[in-house]
């Protein structure tokens, strides 16, 4: 068996290694002439932790990005609200790591490079079409530097290319283009010293306003007491049509300027952390609109399916692209290799892996839209604009529970349903 997988970001990557570890075959295309640790922070959930250390690749993340410590709300004024444990400090077997999204990236490169050969991957290959027939999946593919097309051959297509999915456009001709939520958000890299516990995800403001994230990525830095710290600056800003500003066209790699994000949090100066200096002291800013899409009645049909992104793109404010993508590549793996198992067609497991996939990521594409904490957070900023004192002076009992029963829904799996459940690497007999 032969799996193509149109994609070499994390969910692709993370496929690959999954489908090798399975004893399945993948080759992965991609159609960036090579492919660099570009990108900011992201947060690895442990869920997805535990199916990357189960593909062997525990050393590298620990050696890459930092456990982290805690999540903590606070206002805009720098104000404690609310927090929870993460990882191992909230009792999960597996960590919680912040980490550059591009180091990543490479991470899994080198491994599906080192455990599939160097071929297995191939750059400035860009995905053009598909057609299926009962005894495989023919891909066309354009040569990105001769511009000339190609057939690649086999017998399941993967559809791990982003947003703006070429897989997904031609599975669901017509649909519209990503759903703009109204916010800009600005990234940067910024060193600096360390805040708080040296491990804490800070998110200070509201969705509904201004809303600032900062939190450590780098074991290095941290080696030499300093902090890599991955900066997140969101804005509000007034109804554009999306056709009508480019700056809608969403691309993780868009570079931005630090004078258009500054004005909005300009006097954003905690005890703890100096956003305007986080803000001018990175090398780079990247602009970036907050952007998903409407969940979809079905990802793939026969032997074609979505995986990632490309199947589910989700408002970054629950730490869950990255980490739901790793898991789809192995959930995806384990019933392929079921299928194969039982003698039975790929198409059925590719259908297994959409069932046991599909609802549950939708779920989380809506709730990121419509979170109860962010909610409750701009409840905080109307009762107590200038500040607090004691968040029990600000908001109930009740509604400090609920911060809880939000974060639940969309961020933090149950701990001992994780820490319990069986392992998704198939074994000889894929059961």
């Amino acid at each position: 068996m032969r799996v193509i997988v149109a994609g070499a970001g994390i969910g692709g990557l993370s496929a690959a290694l999954s489908l090798h570890a399975a004893g399945i075959g993948a080759v992965v295309i991609d159609p960036a002439a090579s492919l660099r640790p570009l990108g900011a922070g992201i947060n690895l959930m442990p869920h997805a932790v535990r199916e990357l250390t189960e593909l062997g690749l525990g050393g590298e993340l620990a050696a890459a990005g930092l456990p982290t410590a805690e999540m903590v709300h606070f206002d805009r004024h720098g104000n404690r609200i609310w927090g929870f444990a993460s990882g191992r400090d909230a009792g999960y077997r597996w960590p919680q790591y912040s980490i550059h999204r591009g180091e990543l990236q490479m991470i899994l490169l080198a491994a599906v490079r080192a455990r599939l050969g160097p071929d297995a991957v191939r750059t400035g290959t860009a995905f053009a079409s598909f057609a299926e027939s009962p005894s495989g999946v023919r891909v066309r593919v354009r040569d990105q530097a001769s511009g000339t097309f190609s057939v690649l051959r086999g017998d399941v297509l993967v559809g791990a290319d982003g947003l703006y999915s070429g897989v997904r456009a031609q599975l669901h001709p017509g649909e519209p283009p990503p759903r703009w939520g109204g916010i800009m958000m600005w990234r940067g890299m910024t060193e600096a010293v360390p805040f708080l516990t040296g491990r804490t995800v800070a998110i200070a403001g509201t969705n509904a306003a201004l809303k600032f994230v900062a939190y450590p990525v780098s074991r290095r830095a941290g080696r030499r007491g300093r902090a890599l710290i991955n900066w997140v600056a969101e804005a509000a800003l007034p109804a554009v049509a999306p056709d009508r500003d480019a700056r809608l066209r969403a691309d993780w790699n868009r570079a931005g300027r630090a004078r258009d994000v500054l004005p909005w949090f300009a006097d954003w100066r905690f005890g703890w952390l100096d956003v305007p200096a986080l803000i001018t002291g990175a090398p780079r800013v990247l602009e970036y609109p907050m952007v998903d899409r409407d969940p979809l009645p079905s990802w793939g049909a026969g032997r074609v399916t979505l995986l990632g992104d490309a199947a589910h793109p989700m408002y970054p404010v629950g730490a869950n692209g990255g980490s739901q993508a790793v898991l789809d590549a192995r959930v995806l793996a384990w019933w392929l290799a079921r299928a194969r198992a039982a003698g039975g067609a790929l198409a059925d497991g590719l259908a297994a892996y959409e069932a046991a996939r599909r609802e549950t990521v939708n779920a989380i594409v809506l709730a990121c839209r419509d979170m109860p904490a962010d909610r409750l957070l701009e409840t905080v900023s109307r009762r107590a604009p200038d500040g607090f004192g004691r968040i029990e002076e600000v908001l109930s009992a009740a509604e400090l529970a609920a911060f809880d029963g939000a974060y639940r829904a969309t961020t933090l799996p149950d701990v001992a349903a994780l820490n319990s459940r069986p392992s998704l690497t198939p074994t000889s007999g894929a059961s």
